[in-house]
């Protein structure tokens, strides 16, 4: 697949550049994993009879439990590719606090998220990892992962990969955005509005 990734525009301090995910991936000879999970699937029936008895508290519990391993799955496996598939880290042993501190080398960013807030690269994510399939994962019209509880996105093992914003980009971005996603510059504004 290929990803279309966004740059910060905004003014930064002195020494600091403007960042775009992809600085943290080489032109030739480098890789980006990509994952994709989920803790949801069945969840409905049960929601549905919670939602039936007027059992908000236990609704609330099972979306969120679900949620919460979708996100220890996502956890897991970056660890695995780290320590074990990719195994540059294959040393490597954090505590609990470090791992919630992101201590570790690389990053796992996920469409829709402050690094990367293009949700249509989903799209191309779910096709590459034939996610349906696999995993008995979609995604809505407009980009929503089902099950809701799901997790999906890209490894970067750069050593310097960290987290960052993209907050708001200029015109001259959104119409090369659009350029290079092959979307009319109208529909590129309705996917990056928040960014607009």
């Amino acid at each position: 697949m290929t990803w279309h990734g966004l740059r910060q525009q905004q003014e930064r301090p002195d020494g600091k550049p403007q960042q775009s995910l992809a600085d943290f991936v080489a032109p030739t000879g480098d890789y980006a994993g990509a994952f994709a999970v989920t803790a949801g699937i069945g969840i409905e029936k049960k929601l549905a009879e919670f939602e039936a008895q007027h059992d908000d508290y236990r609704a609330i519990m099972l979306k969120s439990l679900a949620d919460r391993l979708a996100e220890a799955a996502a956890e897991w496996l970056h660890r695995e590719v780290r320590v074990k598939y990719w195994g540059y880290a294959a040393d490597e042993t954090l505590d609990s606090a470090a791992l919630i501190d992101e201590k570790y080398r690389g990053i796992r960013p996920a469409p829709g998220y402050p690094a990367c807030p293009d949700h249509t690269a989903k799209g191309g994510l779910f096709r590459l990892l034939n996610a349906e399939a696999s995993a008995g994962m979609g995604l809505t019209e407009s980009f929503a992962m089902t099950p809701a509880a799901s997790v999906a996105g890209f490894y970067l093992a750069h050593p310097d990969a960290r987290y960052f914003a993209i907050t708001k980009i200029d015109r001259d971005q959104l119409e090369d955005w659009a350029n290079r996603a092959h979307y009319p510059v109208a529909e590129a504004e309705k996917w990056l509005a928040p960014l607009l």
